[in-house]
Parts: structure tokens; C-alpha cells; sequence
């Protein structure tokens, strides 16, 4: 009877995910979609839940707190992407994960429809359910996307 019940119990350990694996595999769905980013095969966007929660930390003009992907997208991402000539491309520094949530600190820069570069720095931490991202904060230099925003025009 003994060994039925350790037997039991080490089958059901044995199914639950360990938070290490969670991370692991997290991190390199992350991983992925910056590459893909990177090379001009997709976006890290693609992770994201269509009901994702999105902040931006600061006090730039698209400061706030986003609910859905489409609001992020047009409130956050499309005054910044059409005032430039080329798609952003990141340089990924590090990315971490622990459990559901995954860490990425990168840069990311193209030319500004009038001419000129723009870069800035980054970090994004996910929260990861079933392989999507449904909550995220973004830090970045919000006055450096509003000038770039203020001072070009849009495509």
C-alpha cells in the first residue's frame, strides 16, 4: 500500500511543471521573437495576448495602462512606428526569466521619416501564460520617443 502511495505521488510530481522548466521555455519563446524581430521575420508582438495588459512606465504622452492589443498597438506602438522610415531593429543585452515572468533589456533604432537616427533603450518584463504574454511594463526614454514623435511626420 505504501509503494502504491509514493508511486502515486511521484506521478503526479512528475506532471506538474516545474517553475524552472516554465521559466526555461518562457525565456526562449522570448528569445525567439526577438531573433525573428531582429532579422525583419516578425515581432515579439506576436507573443502577445489580444488581451494583454500593457503599461508604460513614465510621464511621456503614452504613459499609461493599455487593455487589449489593439489599443497598445495604435495608442502605444503607431505614433512612434510611422514617424519612422524603417522598421525598428533591437539588440537584444540580456534576457531573463524566473517562473511566468521573463525580463528583456535591449535597444532598438531606425532613421526618423525626416532623416534623422533614433535609438533608445528598453526594458520590457512579460507575464506568460500557455506561451502568450498577458501582462507587460515597459520603462523607456519617453521624452526621446516624444520628440521623435513631435518633430516628424507620419507615414
Amino acid at each position: 500500500m505504501l509503494i502504491l502511495a509514493i508511486a502515486a505521488l511521484s506521478s503526479a510530481h512528475a506532471s506538474t511543471p516545474e517553475p524552472v522548466h516554465a521559466a526555461a521555455h518562457n525565456e526562449a519563446l522570448v528569445r525567439k521573437a526577438f531573433t525573428n524581430w531582429s532579422t525583419g521575420n516578425g515581432t515579439v508582438f506576436a507573443l502577445l495576448s489580444p488581451d494583454i495588459v500593457w503599461t508604460v512606465h513614465g510621464s511621456g504622452s503614452v504613459a499609461g495602462t493599455y487593455k487589449g492589443v489593439e489599443a497598445f498597438l495604435e495608442g502605444a506602438a503607431a505614433p512612434l512606428t510611422r514617424r519612422l522610415a524603417r522598421p525598428l531593429v533591437p539588440k537584444v543585452h540580456a534576457i531573463w526569466a524566473v517562473g511566468d515572468t521573463v525580463i528583456s533589456r535591449f535597444e532598438a533604432g531606425s532613421t526618423t521619416t525626416g532623416g534623422r537616427p533614433y535609438t533608445n533603450q528598453y526594458v520590457w518584463i512579460f507575464r506568460m501564460e500557455d506561451g502568450v504574454v498577458v501582462e507587460a511594463e515597459a520603462f523607456l526614454d519617453l521624452a526621446a520617443y516624444d520628440k521623435v514623435v513631435a518633430e516628424n511626420t507620419a507615414r
